[in-house]
């Protein structure tokens, strides 16, 4: 799992404005503006699990669309 990275892009999610775009936990950290990747590794994507497990951030609504996959 070292060494593996996550790329988080908002051009790439198929919730990309939507209700629960506005909730996504990328949005909550960075406050990113529109078209801004986050790229974050395994063990940041651990802590942002835990996180939003322990209800302290919202939860990761990234989903791949399917011509980006």
């Amino acid at each position: 799992m070292e060494g593996m990275t996550l790329t988080i892009d908002c051009s790439d999610c198929r919730m990309q404005h939507t209700p629960a775009c506005e909730d996504c936990v990328v949005t909550f950290i960075c406050g990113h503006d529109a078209g801004d990747a986050l790229v974050i590794d395994a063990a940041e994507e651990r802590a942002v699990r835990l996180l939003s497990r322990a209800g302290l951030v919202p939860r990761l609504r990234h989903e791949a669309r399917a011509d980006c996959a």
